[in-house]
């Protein structure tokens, strides 16, 4: 079964899951954005039985209510997303793979809070607010 790993920028936090994602997919939502201070946001969805931190453990904020949010305590890389509306599932952020290039999403969510001035040129299925997964 393949392993794929992922790392913070300093590299103290530092997880793996085997077998495949469930998903994947660029997040426009609000929140995403303000967490990664970026236009848009880059995630796969994968089993937490198949997911463990193999590094230090991360810090986690309780973003809003049902929702985790799990960073670096060293340097400040976000890590993943949980939220009580997915059970069993962990969100992570594709740039923190180490084989980022690896990654190809295969829809946007959350286009109803896309930044106007931010598009993707793709031919990827757009969804809005509570439409796909995650």
């Amino acid at each position: 079964m393949t392993v794929t790993r992922g790392r913070c920028l300093c590299g103290s936090v530092r997880y793996e899951y085997s077998g495949p994602e469930n998903w994947r997919a660029y997040c426009h939502c609000e929140s995403c954005r303000r967490n990664t201070a970026s236009p848009v946001t880059a995630f796969l969805g994968v089993p937490c039985e198949t997911f463990r931190y193999t590094g230090a453990a991360p810090k986690v904020y309780h973003s809003s209510p049902g929702v985790r949010r799990s960073f670096c305590a060293d340097c400040g890389t976000p890590m993943a997303y949980q939220s009580d509306r997915f059970p069993g599932e962990i969100h992570l952020y594709a740039a923190s793979l180490e084989n980022p290039e690896a990654y190809a999403p295969q829809s946007h969510v959350h286009c109803d809070e896309r930044l106007s001035w931010f598009d993707v040129k793709d031919d990827l299925p757009r969804h809005p607010a509570g439409d796909a997964a995650p």
